[in-house]
């Protein structure tokens, strides 16, 4: 990301379960609305086969984790799709410091939404039925970041 040329960044999962047909929409609110930092509420509009119940579940789990243990509204704590200004880079950690793994989703956002000078929203988005097969190892994945948000909490 640091090594990016644009101003404004844009993440996914190349997987077709993110809605990029409405990435102008969501770059136009981020500028309309003075954003530095948005992520998407893929809860917001749920596809049919977008995801398991079993995942419903465990995203809901660490998602009210995320919001007991930093007091922060989301909804969705583990959507890959963001749509930032690069600048907002400059404002938190070096990447470097960040897990490399699962935990980088809810880190980014924990980092853009208690940071003061970071004006972060979560906007309602969708989430479409994943082409290709499912990487996600569901309950060694969850588990690892629920262990990270009390980890990261204590120190």
């Amino acid at each position: 990301m640091k090594h990016s040329s644009g101003d404004i960044i844009v993440t996914g999962d190349a997987d077709a379960t993110y809605p990029f047909d409405r990435i102008h929409n969501y770059i136009q609110q981020l500028l309309d609305e003075d954003l530095d930092f948005i992520t998407t509420d893929r809860f917001a509009e749920l596809g049919h086969g977008s995801m398991t119940v079993k995942h419903y579940f465990g995203n809901s789990i660490l998602a009210t984790t995320l919001r007991v243990l930093y007091l922060i509204n989301l909804r969705d704590s583990q959507s890959g799709m963001w749509i930032f200004k690069k600048s907002a880079l400059d404002k938190i950690q070096p990447l470097e410091e960040f897990d490399d793994g699962m935990p980088f989703s809810e880190e980014i956002k924990i980092e853009m939404f208690s940071n003061k000078d970071i004006k972060a929203k979560e906007i309602p988005s969708a989430l479409y039925a994943r082409e290709g097969d499912v990487k996600l190892e569901s309950f060694s994945d969850g588990w690892k970041n629920l262990k990270y948000l009390f980890f990261k909490r204590i120190n």
